[in-house]
This record gives structure tokens, C-alpha cells and sequence, in this order.
């Protein structure tokens, strides 16, 4: 009798990673909504641990572990781009212009610059790279799509290169440079060698010439552009960047680590050398957070003490490690649906607190816990109910307008996702409905 080998579900192999994205989305809405509700626990609670660091970097290790995946298995740089500009871009720009309009300016749903200069604010936030430009990002929320971004460059540089099999050396080359030149580094600047606008315009046109040569579908012309664009990132992160340079160098070491967990679970790397990897970045950023995150690094890491950082920087690596333990199981349908809407959550959740502001103005703040409470409730309702809707409405829509023109392009035969996680969030979604 032959013994038939049993796969795991599609909901069970993506499932983890949309429990890690929905609770990381969810509790970096509630650790920004403290500053509304229940102030001074909050307060209480960012002295030890800062539950955005927590979010942000269980983020980094989900895009550090499915990001590079997603290129390597389509083989084609065009086909990845296309899918990350059209996951990040329309969503973010609904968002946008909806904060920027809607909501009054002295509630700041948007950052002051986008009222002040908003063509510059417009052009730089459309590079993704607005907080390396010496502007606050729009959104307050998209300064770590930068890091994202930068990570991509990287991402595409390498894989171009034939060099993406060296995760883990990626990962201690920035965390060992972290640790190392975090002290000096921070003295490196580009300002005033340029002014905001010289460098938005520059970065502007680096950028836009860079994904086009990406999008091309030729080789020279792709791997100039992904050469373009991973020296300007690295250049503006480390140089001019509104985070701390050793804190930048730690996220991108944070996601090349999430990679290496993908290589070392697909036998590409060995696992006692995933864990050494893995381990010199944990011990390189725990001892970064204590050394260097001092007073004048908390106005830039926005962080209440060096543990803190460190707290929150290894719960973030916890939380991904439980999850991938139990990867191979079922996951609460409450939290594969929360990972799916994960991105509109993160998006959405500071807009909506500054319409909470707006209606606590009229009607009064809460006095007590049973009313903070109800606006507890009332802010979690309609950030839940808004993202499914801005999920069906903008998310799929652009990632299914990604699919038909590459479709077009390339024909019937490449009608794959241009992105794992946009396949797995499909996949997700028909696994359910035929349950």
C-alpha cells in the first residue's frame, strides 16, 4: 500500500504570516491611539517597551521573508515591480489625498508640509523616499515603506547580480556595520551641501528614471537601474536619513534575517548557519539599542529608553519566530483575515485617529474608563470596517489591473501574481470560500 504524502493547506502555509502582519498592524493602530486613550498607561507602557518598534520590525521580517521569494520564483524583475507598484501605490495614494482633504489641518491628519509646499510633498512622497529627504512622510505611517523600498533596490540589485544566495552575509555585513559605525556615521549629512527641494528634485528623477529602466524587460537597462537606485537609497538612508543610522542599518539587517529563515526552511542555506546569522543580528541590535540610544537618538528612533528599543526589537523577532514554529498549522480565521487588510489597517489608523480628535473637539474627551472604552470600541469598528472596504475597493483592484497588463504584455501564459504576497492572499481568500 503507498503511503500518500499529505501537503499543507494553503491557509496553513500563509496563514502564519497573515497572523504576524495583523497583529503587528493592529498594535501599532492601538500603541498611536494612546496618545488619544488611556495616555497614561500608555506612557507607562513606551518607558519599557515600544509597542511601534514591535510592530515595525515583525513587519520588516514577514517582507524579509516573502519579498525576496517573490522574485526569485517569477525569475522576472518587470513582472515584481509591477506588482509592488501597483500594491503600494494606489492604496497609499487613496489615503493620502482622502487625509489631506478631509480632515481639518488642525487635526493633522497629514504632516504640516503637505498644507505648506504641497507639489514638494507630493513629488517626494511619490518617490517613497521622502524620509530620507529631510521631510516628514506625508502619512506619518509611510516612513518605514522607505526601508521597504531601499529594500527592494537591494533586493533587485542582488538577484541581478546572481548574489541573492548571500542573505545571511547581507545581513551581517549591516548589522555588523550598526554596531560598529552607528557612533560616526551620525555625523555624515548632505545637508547643506543640498536643499530639501534640489534633493527632492534629484531623487525625483533618479527614481523615476530607475524603475523605468526596471520595466524595460532588458537586462543592461534593468541592472543599470537597480545599481541607480540601491546607491541613492543606501546613500540618502545612511547620510540623510530621519532615523538614526545604526537604526536604519538594523532594519534592513532585520529583513535580509527574514530571508535567510526562507533560505535556510528551503535548504539553501544551512540551518547552523542561518542561526549564527540570525543570532549575530539579534546580539548586534540588542546591543546597538543599549549603546546608542541615548536622548539624542530617542528625538529620531521616537522611543522612550534604550530598553524600550531593545524590548520591542526582540518581541517583534519573538513574535515572528513563534509564528514560523507554528507554520504548519492552522491559524485563527480572525487573524488571517486581520493579515489581509493588515496594509489598509496600517495605512488608515493615524487618519482616523485624527477624526477621532475631531470628534472628541465637538462632543468632549472622554472622562473615565468606561468612555474611553466606548471610543475604543468605536475606532476598532470603523478601522476594521474601513479596511475591508478600502481592501475590495483599492487593494484587489490594483493588483488585479497589475495582473491584466502584464497578461497584456506578456500574454495568457505568465498569468501569475506578480507578488507572493498578493498570491497568498488570493490563494488565502479562495481556500475560505470553498471551506
Amino acid at each position: 500500500m503507498k503511503s500518500r504524502i499529505t501537503l499543507p493547506s494553503t491557509a496553513t502555509r500563509f496563514g502564519w504570516l497573515d497572523a504576524v502582519r495583523g497583529i503587528a498592524a493592529l498594535t501599532v493602530a492601538l500603541h498611536h491611539l494612546s496618545a488619544e486613550l488611556f495616555v497614561g498607561f500608555g506612557a507607562a507602557v513606551r518607558e519599557w517597551f515600544d509597542p511601534g518598534i514591535f510592530g515595525v520590525m515583525a513587519f520588516f521580517l514577514v517582507s524579509g521573508y516573502i519579498v525576496p521569494a517573490s522574485l526569485e520564483r517569477r525569475g522576472d524583475v518587470r513582472a515584481f515591480w509591477t506588482g509592488r507598484l501597483f500594491r503600494l501605490y494606489p492604496l497609499c495614494a487613496v489615503v493620502f489625498v482622502a487625509a489631506a482633504v478631509l480632515v481639518p489641518q488642525r487635526f493633522s491628519a497629514v504632516d504640516v508640509s503637505v498644507h505648506e509646499h504641497p507639489l514638494l510633498a507630493a513629488v517626494a512622497n511619490a518617490t517613497m523616499l521622502q524620509d530620507l529627504l529631510g521631510l516628514r512622510s506625508g502619512l506619518p505611517v509611510m516612513w518605514t515603506l522607505t526601508y521597504e523600498m531601499v529594500f527592494y533596490y537591494l533586493v533587485t540589485l542582488l538577484f541581478m547580480a546572481g548574489a541573492h544566495r548571500r542573505s545571511g552575509s547581507v545581513a551581517v555585513v549591516f548589522a555588523g556595520a550598526a554596531l560598529f559605525l552607528g557612533p560616526w556615521a551620525a555625523t555624515w549629512s548632505l545637508r547643506p551641501e543640498f536643499t530639501v527641494r534640489q534633493l527632492t528634485a534629484v531623487t525625483a528623477l533618479v527614481v523615476g528614471t530607475g524603475l523605468l529602466f526596471l520595466l524595460t524587460g532588458r537586462r543592461t537597462a534593468q541592472l543599470t537601474g537597480a545599481t541607480l537606485l540601491t546607491g541613492l537609497g543606501l546613500a540618502l538612508m545612511i547620510a540623510n536619513g530621519r532615523s538614526t543610522p545604526w537604526e536604519s542599518l538594523l532594519i534592513l539587517a532585520t529583513m535580509f534575517s527574514g530571508t535567510v529563515i526562507y533560505r535556510a526552511e528551503r535548504g539553501q542555506i544551512r540551518r547552523g548557519a542561518a542561526w549564527a546569522y540570525c543570532g549575530f543580528v539579534l546580539v548586534a541590535g540588542t546591543a546597538a539599542g543599549l549603546l546608542y540610544d541615548d536622548r539624542r537618538a530617542q528625538i529620531r528612533t521616537w522611543t522612550a529608553s534604550p530598553i524600550a528599543w531593545v524590548s520591542a526589537f526582540l518581541a517583534g523577532w519573538a513574535l515572528f519566530g513563534v509564528a514560523f514554529l507554528l507554520r504548519r498549522r492552522r491559524m485563527p480565521a480572525a487573524l488571517t483575515w486581520l493579515g489581509l487588510v493588515s496594509f489598509s489597517v496600517y495605512l488608515l489608523h493615524r487618519p482616523l485617529i485624527s477624526v477621532m480628535s475631531w470628534s472628541m473637539a465637538k462632543v468632549g474627551d472622554p472622562h473615565g474608563a468606561a468612555q474611553e472604552l466606548i471610543w475604543l470600541a468605536a475606532f476598532l469598528s470603523a478601522l476594521l470596517l474601513l479596511s475591508a472596504f478600502t481592501y475590495h475597493t483599492v487593494e484587489l483592484p490594483g493588483q488585479r489591473l497589475a495582473r491584466r497588463l502584464l497578461e497584456r504584455h506578456r500574454g495568457p501564459s505568465a498569468g501569475g501574481e506578480p507578488g507572493v504576497p498578493e498570491t497568498s492572499e488570493k490563494e488565502l481568500v479562495a481556500a475560505r470560500q470553498g471551506q
